[in-house]
């Protein structure tokens, strides 16, 4: 292996603010440099070996949920509910399961039917809610998990499970994962971004930490760059007032002589990392004003994406960007879309929820169809966990409340060697435990990986004495998803 490659593995980041801690170490690089372009570098190869065999993907667009959408309510029909209104959810079912402290002090927990109604969809007789008439028309193109069980029951420490296999802060994310494993397409862009949107839903609702698209113990050229929403992109891209190309050139030059010298005395990679920020930042001055320059896309694009579409910072908004960092081989890209978190008012809080998100989200699927890059895209699309059958607050026949829940939720995946048409696994009655074809956290992670050509557990990092991995220990590929 590369000595340089050695060297990230086996550095911890205490070894590496020790070692520079003098002259331009990491402190002083840090004064100078923007920590929103932190994760932002210069095209980088794959480690050796990887991928490790041909898959189908070589991309992935991630839509995370944030909040946590109801799967009775939009994809695990269950019609019998309606005749257990208001009833008590049977001990038989609940089987002492964890609850929240939102609801464990509850009198009584009674069962809380949908309002909204299921119709069958494509060639597949896919069901979905009416809320989700968009996703209906794009059916057999997705496989819908109704079997996705996780660990945590509060938005924290599911999202970070989610994002980095573990509920306790500090692992690296998904996207630093196959940004480090399958390294960089493009020259002019990070091969990690992030978009984000607030929902119509709920607008003040769970908060997003930006350690969700961190690197961990990673070296940081590996974490995710946000896109902020209104102004530039990404801040102090643009040359200050008086300025010119040929002095930021020059600037740059003479800082990357400085850093050359610090990394051949330190053979620090976090020095290593930023010489090549620099780099991208000058190149993203360019790349970046382009690319969020929706003004060229036809209007017919624009129009298949809704009326949001032309608003920065929607999420419509941002499902075009996602797929025109796609088209420029930006490796992962995520969005989070809050506003899920609906404790009360469902009936109220849902469909405009939905509204934000059905259209765009299918709409992705069809523009990159259009443009033949689905098949080597991946798309996911879910929360990090379900919501009870059982009411939270007051029941009534015209609304509801539901808690967290993650015994059982659903999720969506599309393209990249994933099979359409397809919903796996089944819930009980009550939509409260799984039945059939249970999927975990990891075994999903797994499976993505594994349409990316990545063996989950071949793609490990040495941190203190011991190999990490996205899966931890566990996790299996899906290969009923499989095309």
């Amino acid at each position: 292996m590369n000595p340089i490659r050695e060297f990230e593995r086996d550095m911890t980041r205490r070894q590496l603010f020790g070692r520079a801690a003098s002259g331009i170490g990491t402190a002083a690089l840090a004064s100078l440099l923007n920590p929103q372009l932190f994760g932002a570098d210069a095209a980088h190869p794959a480690l050796p070996g990887f991928p490790n065999f041909k898959g189908k993907a070589k991309r992935i667009i991630y839509l995370h949920q944030s909040g946590a959408p109801s799967q009775m309510d939009l994809f695990d029909p269950k019609p019998k509910l309606a005749e257990n209104f208001q009833q008590e959810l049977p001990d038989s079912i609940r089987q002492g399961q964890r609850l929240t402290g939102m609801t464990s002090g509850q009198k009584n927990f009674p069962v809380a039917p949908s309002k909204f109604q299921f119709r069958k969809h494509g060639a597949s007789g896919m069901e979905l809610s009416e809320l989700l008439p968009h996703t209906g028309r794009v059916a057999d193109e997705i496989a819908l998990i109704r079997s996705m069980n996780t660990e945590a029951i509060n938005h924290d420490p599911a999202i970070t499970f989610f994002q980095t296999g573990s509920q306790v802060a500090g692992r690296p994310c998904m996207g630093s994962w196959i940004s480090y494993g399958l390294g960089s397409e493009n020259q002019d862009l990070p091969s990690f971004i992030v978009l984000i949107s607030r929902g119509s839903g709920r607008k003040f609702d769970q908060p997003l930490y930006d350690r969700l698209w961190g690197s961990g113990f990673l070296p940081s050229r590996y974490q995710g760059v946000k896109f902020r929403s209104g102004g530039e992109a990404v801040l102090y891209l643009s040359n200050p007032s008086g300025i010119d190309a040929g002095t930021r050139r020059s600037m740059l030059d003479d800082i990357a002589r400085m850093n050359e010298i610090q990394q051949k005395e330190y053979a620090d990679p976090e020095i290593a990392t930023r010489i090549a920020q620099y780099e991208m930042a000058y190149r993203m001055q360019t790349s970046v004003p382009e690319l969020t320059d929706l003004s060229k896309e036809p209007a017919s694009v624009l129009d298949m994406y809704g009326p949001e579409a032309r608003t920065p910072g929607t999420y419509a908004s941002n499902c075009v960007l996602a797929r025109r960092l796609a088209e420029r081989g930006v490796r992962f890209i995520q969005l989070y879309h809050m506003g899920w978190d609906h404790h009360e008012s469902v009936p109220r809080q849902l469909p405009p929820q939905c509204q934000d998100t059905d259209q765009p989200s299918a709409a992705l699927l069809l523009d990159l169809k259009q443009r033949g890059m689905l098949d080597d895209t991946i798309v996911f699309w879910g929360g990090e966990f379900g919501r009870t059958v059982y009411c939270q607050g007051t029941l009534t026949r015209m609304t509801y409340g539901r808690d967290h829940h993650p015994r059982c939720f659903s999720v969506w995946l599309a393209g990249g060697g994933i099979r359409g048409g397809v919903a796996y696994g089944q819930t009980d009655d009550y939509s409260y435990n799984i039945t059939e074809n249970p999927v975990h956290v990891h075994d999903l992670n797994a499976t993505i990986l594994h349409c990316l050509g990545v063996d989950h557990t071949r793609l490990t990092y040495r941190y203190q004495g011991r190999d990490f991995r996205l899966t931890d220990v566990h996790g299996s590929v899906v290969k009923p998803l499989l095309a």
